[in-house]
Formats: structure tokens, C-alpha cells, sequence
């Protein structure tokens, strides 16, 4: 059977981060009241490309992030970008999502939320980015040299495009031919390629490690977990895997990044 999304110590609490321009990002703090040390940084959880923050909370087989970091004595919040879960905009006048919107906007709003309502004492935060949403912590942390995170966790996080995978070249080879890929069912074709991953891991590499999950379940976690990409955010990863670099508001996310002194950890 697939996991409970939660251990039946870890209390979770569901909030709303707002954006300046005009979005409400779902968030939520789980913790374990009994084991919960104060003393240490909360951890807030950056999902990536296409996927939710309930990737997080529940594991087929195995023991969920979120439940394990609670059992250590953190506090752990993980949040929904816009476009993901319930996040939603406040009006139409809202902007679409967009690697900058991500990065200035949601993660912005997320991190203020965290340390306004943790019950850490420590004044700072820890990050984990998943993927697009490690790249996008790059990018925030080279925007704001000022922000206040303690220790940052990159998994599988591009920073420079270099050598680019064949699977992901192709559709990403344009700004217009990435617009133009077609985003919508993504959740079902995932659940479509998990009997072709029993007998061809590859199909599903760029996105589940098949050593690790239990492949029998994975199709449950899928749907909690897939989101439909956005066309535009498509267009900005095409243009950032041309470029190498990711360039925002006329900064070089890769420069500016070294002269960030925060302990880094790279998986």
C-alpha cells in the first residue's frame, strides 16, 4: 500500500504566502511537537519542474522526506509554486509563471512567510531545492545577496547548461518550439509510462531514480504529484540552455553565485 503522505507524530498546518504581484502560494509547516528543537533552522522544500510539493510528504515503499526531517527535530515547510496544488492567483491581473516570477516572486513570498511564522529561534532558514527548484534558489540567492539563508541543498539542480541530454534537447531547442509543447495531460501520460518502466527504466530516468521507488506504486505518487508545465516557464529553460547561463533582470546567476559564502551541498 502506498504510505500515509504523513507519520501519525508529524502535525501538519496549511498556509498562504501572498505575492506582490498578485498570487496566494500554498505552503505548509509540518512538525513533530514532541521532537521539534527550536534551536535549529526550519527547512523549507523547493519543488521542481512539473511536480508539486506532496512529492515530499509521501514515499511508495518507504519513509516520506517531510516525516523523516520532522523526526530529527526540524521544522518543514514545503510549498507550491504558481501553477502547482491550490496555489492560485488572487485575480486575472496576475502574472503567469515564469522562471523570474518563480524565483522573485513565490520563493520570495515563501521565505518571508517561513520566518514569520516559524517557531525557530534562529532568524534564518535552510533551503532543499528539487531540480527547477534548486535552479530557482540559485537565482533568488543571486538577486538578494542579503538573503537569509543558512545551508542550501541542490538535488539535481541545473546551474549552467553545458552538455545538454538528448531527451531534453530536442524539445527545448527553441523558445518557440518549447512554447509550443503541448503541457496539458501530463499527469496521465506519466501514469502511462509506469508499466514501460518496469521493463525500461530509462523511460522515466529524468525524472524517478527506478533503483530507489518502488515502481509498483509510483503510479499513485503520480497522481498527487504531476503538474502540467507552463508554456512560458518552457520558453525561459529553452532560452537559458542556449544561453548556458541563466540571465535574470540582466544577471548572471552563475557569477554572482560565487560570491555567495553559505555552505552548499550539491546531490
Amino acid at each position: 500500500m502506498l504510505e500515509q503522505p504523513l507519520s501519525s507524530e508529524v502535525s501538519a498546518t496549511e498556509l498562504y504566502a501572498l505575492t506582490a504581484d498578485g498570487w496566494r502560494i500554498q505552503m505548509t509547516r509540518s512538525l513533530d511537537p514532541s521532537r521539534l528543537d527550536r534551536s535549529r533552522r526550519p527547512v523549507l522544500i523547493v519543488p521542481g519542474y512539473g511536480m508539486n510539493g506532496s512529492i515530499f510528504v509521501s514515499h511508495p515503499g518507504g519513509t516520506a522526506m517531510v516525516s523523516y526531517l520532522a523526526a530529527q527535530g526540524l521544522e518543514v515547510w514545503t510549498l507550491n509554486l504558481r501553477g502547482q496544488g491550490a496555489t492560485a492567483p488572487v485575480n486575472g491581473e496576475a502574472p503567469p509563471p515564469s522562471l523570474r516570477s518563480y524565483a522573485e516572486q513565490d520563493l520570495r513570498a515563501a521565505i518571508t512567510t517561513v520566518l514569520d511564522r516559524t517557531e525557530s529561534v534562529q532568524g534564518r532558514l535552510d533551503v532543499l531545492g528539487c531540480s527547477l527548484g534548486g535552479s530557482i534558489t540559485y537565482a533568488l540567492m543571486a538577486l538578494e545577496p542579503e538573503l537569509p539563508i543558512g545551508r542550501f541543498v541542490a538535488m539535481a539542480s541545473p546551474l549552467r547548461w553545458e552538455d545538454v541530454p538528448l531527451l531534453l534537447r530536442l524539445p527545448f531547442r527553441s523558445r518557440r518550439l518549447a512554447r509550443l509543447m503541448p503541457v496539458r495531460g501530463t499527469r496521465r501520460l506519466a501514469g502511462l509510462a509506469m508499466p514501460i518502466a518496469k521493463r525500461a527504466p530509462f523511460v522515466v530516468s529524468l525524472y524517478l531514480n527506478a533503483k530507489n521507488i518502488d515502481l509498483e506504486h509510483a503510479a499513485a505518487m503520480i497522481e498527487q504529484t504531476v503538474e502540467d508545465p507552463h508554456p512560458r516557464v518552457n520558453a525561459d529553460i529553452a532560452k537559458w540552455m542556449r544561453a548556458g547561463d541563466m540571465v535574470l533582470r540582466g544577471v548572471n546567476v552563475t557569477d554572482q553565485l560565487r560570491r555567495r559564502t553559505e555552505p552548499l551541498m550539491v546531490v
